[in-house]
């Protein structure tokens, strides 16, 4: 098990340095053709980011993994709610901006109440089967297309659009060739990090759910984990929050929905139960939000997610031995 866990972490860090090249020559390429940073931020770098959890969801459905490849997307958004706020909010206070309250994390409320809708066939029709079929797919990304708008129009009213961070640009062929590295290391470290993860769990009798939900979400979270709590380390709150909430809009409404497009995923009833723990963590953040304090999300309530996160994966980890 030994070699199966050093080739999991390389896979992990071939698929993030992958990610990196590949917003590198992408986001050089764009600006040669005078694409505005801003447009490049919502595009390019927000599709590389979640390069990881596209590439190992989409080659767990493909090997019929369908248990890891809704479990890393559900897990990876439980993960950044509990985990990565709770350790960004340890880290600072974090000032929450009014569009965050009041538009997109009800988004993602809504955008994670539409997946429980659509994966349970059976709310509607009793003996249905389960799964996110292309129709179902094609309508997620209906709504990221929407979501993407929303975010553009919201930037726009407020942001010039050639403000932000000078982008680095390269030579033509430099820029080609990074991306090239970077879409090969993403299938190779992808497919390192399903084969390996897969491996160790049967070697330890573990279910594809729970590696799924846990090891791959949180492998597949670095780059959020690493951006946000940098932002908040540097007291950029309003990036830190903004990165988590708008990732989990992200992931379902794209990561899943292209997943299900390419191929069908079945769906198990059991990862419901962790559905709910994710709407039920929105819920508390909204709550947190709007009530107990003024758009910040303080020290106490931080500590309260990361509690959530440690006490949900320990029960996760029982119930493997029930």
């Amino acid at each position: 098990m030994l070699v199966q866990i050093i080739l999991l972490l390389a896979g992990f860090v071939i698929l993030i340095k992958g990610a990196d090249f590949l917003v590198s020559g992408s986001s050089s390429i764009a600006k040669k053709f005078n694409i505005s940073n801003l447009a490049i931020g919502l595009t390019v770098v927000a599709l590389g980011t979640s390069m990881p959890e596209l590439i190992v969801s989409v080659i767990s459905a493909v090997n019929g993994k369908s248990d890891a490849a809704f479990g890393n997307i559900i897990g990876s958004n439980n993960f950044n709610l509990l985990f990565i706020l709770g350790v960004c909010g340890l880290i600072y206070p974090l000032a929450v901006q009014r569009n965050t309250i009041k538009y997109e994390v009800p988004i993602s409320l809504a955008a994670t109440l539409v997946m429980l809708l659509l994966v349970n066939d059976q709310f509607f029709s009793e003996g249905a089967s389960m799964e996110l079929s292309r129709g179902e797919s094609l309508l997620l990304l209906v709504g990221f297309g929407m979501f993407l708008l929303y975010v553009y129009r919201s930037m726009s009213s407020t942001t010039d659009l050639n403000e932000g961070e000078k982008i680095k640009t390269y030579g033509t062929w430099i820029s080609l060739g990074l991306v090239l590295v970077g879409l090969a290391m993403l299938v190779g470290g992808g497919k390192l990090v399903v084969d390996n993860a897969i491996a160790i769990a049967q070697q330890a009798g573990l279910s594809e759910r729970l590696i799924g939900l846990t090891i791959l979400a949180a492998g597949t979270s670095l780059p959020e984990l690493a951006t946000s709590a940098v932002a908040a380390y540097r007291k950029n709150t309003d990036i830190a929050i903004g990165n988590v909430v708008g990732s989990n809009i992200f992931n379902v409404l794209f990561i899943l929905g292209t997943t299900g497009l390419i191929h069908p995923v079945g769906f198990n009833a059991a990862l419901n139960f962790d559905i709910y723990i994710l709407i039920a963590s929105t819920i508390i953040l909204m709550v947190f939000m709007f009530t107990l304090s003024r758009r910040q999300l303080d020290r106490w309530e931080a500590f309260i997610l990361l509690a959530g996160y440690i006490t949900y994966t320990v029960y996760l980890i029982g119930m493997e031995n029930v």
